[in-house]
């Protein structure tokens, strides 16, 4: 990436300032209502949800990025599933739908995002065989209230530019006794349009890349491009034969609506 420019440290200090505020601020707001809506409702939030949405609708607004969804959202009980290319999918998603992430136990420890992730309902998963049984019964307690779960079948980000092949190790809960007859899944599509006359991939955080000064130079554009959601049409789990199925399903109808896949492919 280009040296941010002076005036670019401007746009990284006044976005900043005004995004800190909002998220910090919304995270503060939400533990404060979580004290009464967790002893009412107990797993259940009829309420924190909406502050969460609310923070990461206006977060684009405070960075400048054009944000547009399509496809109507799923009633039914189940998961939700998308391509991962940036950090950004995580405001992306929040801003549209009420969910709840499924992310690798690591992020729980990351100053700052760890304790977002906590606070709005993450749930956190080891590779450790050990812990696979405990890890089930989570996934089926928070599934069977209601909770619409998110997790990325690619098992990391990408460039924003393809859709790798999804893995069907996640999908695999869903076909416990307890869920495969009630459980639903909604692939969506997640794709970034850069600001003009930049890379293609200008939102794409992947491999080693930082965290932080990706963050800086979406912070300090002078315009930006925009995110687009595609929802597709909820499928039910019975009717998949098993795991794999079921994620190739998910992976073919997210990579159909992928533009930049088209332009790669």
């Amino acid at each position: 990436m280009p040296p941010i420019s002076a005036l670019g440290w401007a746009r990284v200090a006044t976005r900043g300032l005004v995004l800190s505020g909002l998220v910090f601020g919304g995270l503060v707001v939400l533990l404060l209502v979580r004290l009464i809506e967790r002893p009412l409702f107990g797993l259940h939030r009829p309420w924190t949800p909406f502050i969460t949405q609310f923070v990461c609708r206006n977060a684009f607004r405070i960075m400048g990025m054009k944000f547009q969804a399509s496809g109507a959202l799923m009633k039914e009980r189940g998961a939700v599933v998308a391509n991962h290319s940036s950090w950004l999918d995580i405001f992306a998603l929040n801003a549209r739908k009420r969910i709840y992430f499924v992310s690798k136990a690591e992020v729980a420890k990351w100053p700052g995002i760890g304790w977002l992730a906590k606070a709005t309902g993450t749930v956190f998963i080891n590779r450790d065989p050990k812990e696979a049984r405990a890890q089930k019964e989570v996934f089926e307690e928070r599934l069977l209230a209601g909770h619409k779960l998110l997790f990325f079948p690619e098992g990391t980000s990408t460039d924003a530019l393809r859709v790798l092949p999804f893995k069907p190790t996640l999908f695999a809960a869903l076909f416990s006794p307890a869920l495969r007859d009630v459980m639903h899944v909604q692939p969506v599509t997640v794709m970034y349009d850069a600001p003009a006359g930049q890379d293609q991939r200008y939102y794409g955080w992947w491999g080693d890349m930082d965290f932080g000064p990706h963050l800086l130079h979406v912070l300090a554009a002078p315009r930006q491009g925009g995110v687009e959601l595609i929802y597709h049409a909820p499928v039910a789990v019975r009717d998949f034969e098993n795991r794999k199925t079921l994620a190739t399903y998910c992976e073919t109808a997210v990579r159909a609506a992928h533009r930049m896949q088209d332009k790669t492919s």
